[in-house]
């Protein structure tokens, strides 16, 4: 294990690891085997579609190296799935297989399968333990750490979830190998968010590194991943629940979730896609209030770029994405607080904060400026 980093996430009783190295799915039963109750020598696995298409073979067979038989439900690959009607079909075959509390059920694929295998198990029977294998790199550096869980409504992006934190995280850097370009890019917004929250040190690794990770190196993406995740850990362990500081993981995502929720969640807009654009936007709004410097959103912004991502709104897919629209959809934001909006800034690289009961007027103005 000595080439598998391992990251801890601090919370009492409820701790567990973040393995991230090569291998790890082939290794998947070796590595759940301490977690199993005495006595269970099965799992239960939700898996997005194609990603079972492309990779059960690989954890099948270390589950039956390490003697353990699985049963498996599927879901469509996409944000739709984040739904009601997927969320009852994985209960319903859940509880047909038979699945109790003791058993581990296993999320395979990227961040919509993560939140909606987490939010099954945290609903049935009132609590079932549940493993993450992401396999994408968002999901990796984001989604599948600290316990949030959630599907969509037609009132907005993640409004109905619950916290329901995983028992262990098998981020194998193996399957991003696999990924498309455009989800790689798509990835590395979320990291780039860690830097631009309080991280300038790794702030100046992700612009020496751009290209190298822009490309897939696997090293320089292992660094990356770590990094990321600890940065999440250590604020998930400060504030589980989104109290306070854990909000500033958001940076971004107020206006990412809106031009989402204005693109009716199309794979023409990817989550990573509109938190990359919502980025750049939180802190050139930033620089209109006159809290952060503009070189400070130009140099974030040429990040971005380098990294693959788009920063502007006119050069999005998807759309058209209008200021009026947009605004709305942050209103209902689930950040929001007695109809007041917050939103997450920055007074510069590395120094976001969080602003409440923002005043909607000036924002207003900087979207349809935007738009």
């Amino acid at each position: 294990m000595s080439d598998v980093k391992t990251v801890r996430v601090e919370l009492a009783e409820r701790a567990y690891d973040i393995l991230i190295g090569e291998g790890l799915i082939a290794r998947a039963g070796e590595l759940m085997r301490p977690l199993m109750k005495a006595g269970r020598d099965r799992v239960f696995i939700v898996a997005d579609e194609n990603v079972a298409k492309l990779h059960l073979g690989t954890l099948a067979a270390g589950l039956k190296a390490a003697g353990i038989t699985y049963q498996i439900t599927t879901v469509p690959p996409g944000e739709s799935s984040k739904s009601f009607t997927q969320l009852d079909k994985v209960l319903g075959d859940l509880i047909e297989f038979g699945a109790e509390r003791d058993d581990l059920i296993i999320a395979f694929g990227g961040g919509v399968v993560g939140d909606l295998t987490g939010l099954a198990a945290g609903l049935l029977k009132r609590g079932a333990r549940f493993v993450q294998i992401p396999t994408t790199l968002l999901a990796q550096v984001d989604s599948s750490v600290g316990g949030k869980t959630a599907i969509n409504s037609r009132a907005g992006k993640n409004m109905v979830g619950l916290f329901h934190q995983p028992v262990l995280v098998l981020a194998d850097l193996d399957i991003l190998e696999t990924l498309p370009v455009r989800e790689r890019f798509a990835g590395l917004a979320e990291i780039a968010k860690y830097a631009l929250i309080d991280d300038t040190a790794f702030f100046d690794f992700l612009e020496t590194n751009a290209a190298a990770l822009a490309e897939g190196h696997k090293a320089t993406l292992a660094e990356a991943v770590r990094v990321s995740c600890a940065s999440k850990a250590r604020i998930v362990a400060i504030d589980e629940t989104e109290q306070a500081e854990r909000a500033l993981l958001n940076l971004g995502h107020t206006f990412g979730h809106a031009l989402e929720r204005s693109n009716e969640y199309r794979s023409t807009l990817l989550h990573g896609e509109g938190v990359g654009a919502g980025m750049a936007m939180a802190l050139r709004y930033s620089v209109k209030l006159g809290v952060c410097p503009g070189q400070d959103a130009v140099r974030a912004e040429r990040l971005l770029n380098a990294l693959g991502l788009a920063t502007r709104i006119a050069d999005l897919g998807g759309g058209p994405y209008k200021a009026e629209e947009l605004l709305a959809h942050m209103a209902h934001d689930k950040k929001a607080r007695n109809g007041r909006l917050t939103l997450i800034l920055a007074k510069g690289i590395g120094q976001a904060y969080i602003q409440r009961d923002a005043d909607l007027e000036p924002l207003r103005q900087f979207l349809i400026s935007e738009a």
